[in-house]
C-alpha cells in the first residue's frame, strides 16, 4: 500500500482555518518587499499575461473591480481574487509559497530571483464545515 508523500511545503502560516495562508519562505519575501515597498497586496491572476499566478503589488496599485473577493490575509498583506475564480476555487485552501524563478512581469518580487506560487490543497471535512461558518468573501 503507497502512503502519501509528505507535502512539499511546510505548514501554513497559523493554525485557525482560513481561505489562504503562506508558507515560511512566502512570509520572509513578503516582509523583504514591504520593507522596500511599504504595505503590499496580492491579486491572484486568473490566466492572461502571467498564467494563474499570485501577484504582489503595492498597496492600491492595482485597481479592484466589484468582481473582486478579498479572501484574507497573509502576513498582514490583503490577498484577493475574481469572484469567478473563486467559485472554481472555493473547495481548496490556497497556500502561497515562494520558490525559486522569476515572477509575473508586474508583480514586485520580480528582480528578486523569486516568485510567489500558489499550492492548493481540498479542505478536510472539519475545516470545510469551519470555513462554510465564515460565509461568502467580500
Amino acid at each position: 500500500m503507497n502512503t502519501p508523500a509528505a507535502p512539499s511545503t511546510p505548514p501554513p502560516e497559523t493554525d485557525s482555518v482560513g481561505r489562504v495562508s503562506a508558507t515560511p519562505a512566502a512570509v520572509a519575501l513578503i516582509e523583504r518587499l514591504v520593507a522596500q515597498h511599504g504595505p503590499l497586496m496580492f491579486h491572484q491572476s486568473g490566466g492572461c499575461c502571467d498564467g494563474s499566478a499570485p501577484m504582489c503589488f503595492a498597496l492600491g496599485e492595482f485597481l479592484l473591480g466589484d468582481s473582486d473577493v478579498l479572501l484574507g490575509e497573509i502576513a498582514g498583506t490583503p490577498f484577493y481574487m475574481s469572484r469567478s475564480q473563486f467559485a472554481y476555487w472555493e473547495h481548496t485552501h490556497l497556500i502561497i509559497d515562494a520558490v525559486p524563478g522569476n515572477g509575473g512581469m508586474f508583480s514586485l518580487e520580480r528582480p528578486t530571483g523569486l516568485r510567489f506560487l500558489t499550492r492548493s490543497r481540498l479542505y478536510s471535512d472539519a475545516e470545510w464545515e469551519a470555513v462554510s461558518a465564515l460565509g461568502p468573501p467580500a
